[in-house]
């Protein structure tokens, strides 16, 4: 699929103020600095469509790109920030939690795991989280081009055996890097297949 338009729509404090249009949208959440506005920047081929930034905790609402004027991706705030308050962060979880729970048009959340980095305790919660409430979502292993190969297959087979403790079966994972466009296309093709189902769904 090859994107032609890729702009900044508008940011949402909360569920109830997001686009009251219905058409297919794709939420990016992961820890703070994870990667996540490198990862939308190299997938919409756009160099600053996503901020990024070297200071952890910048996204802090619901922020909406929409993408050939057909479909959105959502950029949340990252999980797992320490430096701010408890009051904010607890504003953040019911921020994202209303989201992913609510958003009816919402067809897939992309949770992005620094592939870099042993498991970490945050991630694996988050993603037996999204289990529990049964909201479709993939794993997104981000910044593939940082480590040595073998490296990079210890940190991720440690993922996915810490994941094995409550799942029977693995989400559907994808390896990238915004660096080297590593898994654009594999991303691009999963979101035109589940674009073209709701086009069907639509039209039924």
């Amino acid at each position: 699929m090859a994107i032609h338009t890729a702009e900044y729509s508008a940011s949402y404090p909360n569920v109830n103020k997001c686009p009251s249009v219905v058409i297919p949208e794709y939420a990016f959440i992961g820890r703070s600095n994870v990667g996540k506005s490198s990862l939308i920047n190299m997938i919409c081929d756009r160099k600053k469509l996503a901020l990024t930034s070297g200071k952890p905790g910048k996204t802090q609402m619901i922020n909406y790109f929409i993408i050939d004027k057909t479909w959105y991706i959502v950029d949340l705030p990252g999980y797992g920030y320490a430096k701010i308050s408890k009051v904010k962060r607890e504003s953040f979880r019911k921020m994202i939690e209303g989201y992913l729970q609510r958003r009816t048009n919402l067809q897939c959340t992309f949770v992005l795991i620094d592939s870099n980095i042993k498991p970490q305790q945050i991630d694996i919660e988050f993603i037996n989280w999204m289990g529990e409430c049964r909201l479709p979502f993939v794993i997104v292993y981000t910044k593939a081009d940082k480590s040595k190969d073998d490296e990079l297959e210890k940190n991720i087979a440690a993922f996915e055996s810490k994941l094995q403790e409550s799942w029977t079966e693995l989400p559907q994972r994808f390896r990238t890097s915004a660096n080297k466009r590593e898994g654009r296309d594999e991303l691009l093709d999963f979101i035109e297949d589940i674009n073209q189902k709701f086009a069907a769904w639509k039209q039924s």
